[in-house]
């Protein structure tokens, strides 16, 4: 699973300015994708691994650097 190590503010808010474009010109795909790009954030990460499962953040293909960062590598496994 590889993720961008770090991703400024002003990147996310790009990612997410041109991902709502998308959504807005009827692209739900073009959407979903882009904005997985942008890290998650740990503390939403943590509650979607307990509510749906590590493998679903997974196979979904999230950016989980952010989580990854401040509950360790293996947060996911654990």
């Amino acid at each position: 699973m590889p993720q961008i190590e770090t991703m400024s503010l002003d990147e996310k808010l790009a990612i997410s300015r041109r991902a709502f474009e998308l959504l807005d010109a009827g692209d739900r795909e073009g959407y979903s994708r882009l904005i997985r790009t942008a890290p998650m954030p740990p503390y939403l990460a943590k509650v979607f691994k307990e509510k749906v499962g590590a493998d679903f953040l997974i196979d979904a293909g999230y950016n989980l650097s952010e989580a990854e960062a401040e509950f360790g590598k293996d947060w996911l496994t654990t």
